[in-house]
């Protein structure tokens, strides 16, 4: 999978901005505050149309404006244009000039994986933010997965509404909420068989991928969910809870309670871990995703490290480089050139960025 260009439009900082990409290595350089993030985070909303930095999409549009538009040429067996128009009445999205009307159609034809300085916050966080990283994931690979998700979602809020319903009404018929719940679980289940595939293929990969970066240590993804039953025994434990359930008015169970557990030699590395190695063990999950990428859809993805080499010594950051393939384009954003091996900058696209209006490739 390779970008070919990128045109911005009112994106971030960026007026206009039209780049041509090299197939296997691309480095945007330059001072910090010019730009060079909002450069990679255009090409990742491009691939699932939100930003990795916040949720609130009109904060992408420059300052003074109404809109923007990321438009891109992407190639896979065959090249396609994909753009991504948001404005503050909503996004929409097209491939080929066609407007698509289900983000699931989208979403899981561009898959990014991005490497970030500070990803390890995620084990400070709340199960939430872990959950959030798998659904991104799972939907770059599995369109129907998105469905799934909203469908849950929507059963999740109408019974939520009917538990509190009962409780202020005094209401005993349990009927509807039986036919709620078979549906949340119908719907859950779906979402659970789709996270443990996941993790159960980035297990066959993670392990070997972390040791190969930073030479030693067992490290391996444990999926913990409400959901690890039959159905049945799914559905007699939420009608064991219902009266609890109506008097906090919410669903105490389901896979929106998911969360993932990194066991760094069969412990919880959110609790014994180093910032180090909670820092080693996302780098080997993102990587170990690469892989799983390729499994499922024959090409692999691109890939994006930011920031990188204020976050790792050389010696990591030369042993995660050797791992990478010819065949994924990467780009990788810096303020520094000396930090990068000679063979690969002479091998690199590099562009500056002195400021929004003034991006140049340059030639070492």
């Amino acid at each position: 999978m390779k970008l070919n260009n990128i045109k911005l439009i009112n994106f971030r900082n960026y007026t206009k901005l039209n780049l041509n990409f090299n197939d296997t290595l691309n480095i945007i350089y330059g001072n910090n505050g010019v730009g060079k993030t909002n450069l990679v985070e255009a090409i990742y909303v491009l691939s699932i149309t939100r930003s990795f930095r916040n949720n609130n999409d009109c904060n992408l549009i420059k300052n003074g404006e109404v809109s923007t538009k990321i438009e891109g040429e992407v190639e896979t067996n065959t090249t396609n244009k994909y753009e991504v128009i948001i404005n503050k009445e909503g996004k929409k999205v097209k491939i080929d000039n066609n407007i698509i009307s289900k983000l699931s159609e989208y979403i899981s034809n561009i898959n990014v994986v991005l490497l970030q300085p500070d990803e390890q916050i995620i084990f400070q966080e709340s199960p939430s933010s872990r959950r959030k990283l798998l659904n991104i994931e799972i939907c770059g690979i599995k369109k129907e997965y998105l469905l799934f998700l909203n469908n849950y979602n929507k059963i999740l809020k109408q019974r939520n509404f009917y538990l509190r319903e009962m409780f202020i009404n005094g209401n005993r018929s349990y009927d509807y909420l039986d036919i709620l719940t078979k549906k949340l679980i119908e719907y859950g289940k779906k979402i659970y068989e789709y996270r443990k595939n996941f993790i159960d293929n980035i297990n066959e990969y993670i392990n070997k991928k972390y040791q190969s970066i930073f030479e030693f240590g067992d490290l391996f993804i444990k999926y913990n969910s409400d959901y690890n039953k039959d159905p049945d025994d799914i559905f007699n434990n939420y009608k064991k809870n219902y009266q609890k359930e109506m008097a906090i008015g919410k669903t105490m169970y389901g896979i929106h309670h998911d969360d993932i557990i990194f066991l760094l030699d069969k412990k919880d590395i959110a609790i014994i871990g180093s910032n180090g190695q909670k820092k080693n063990a996302i780098f080997a999950f993102k990587l170990a995703l690469i892989e799983l990428i390729y499994k499922e859809k024959g090409n692999y993805p691109i890939l994006i490290l930011d920031d990188l080499f204020s976050a790792l010594d050389n010696l990591k950051i030369k042993n995660i480089l050797k791992l990478l393939s010819d065949n994924i384009q990467t780009f990788i954003t810096t303020t520094d050139l000396n930090k990068i091996d000679d063979k690969l900058l002479n091998k690199a696209s590099i562009f500056n960025i002195e400021d929004c209006d003034n991006v140049k490739e340059i030639k070492l």
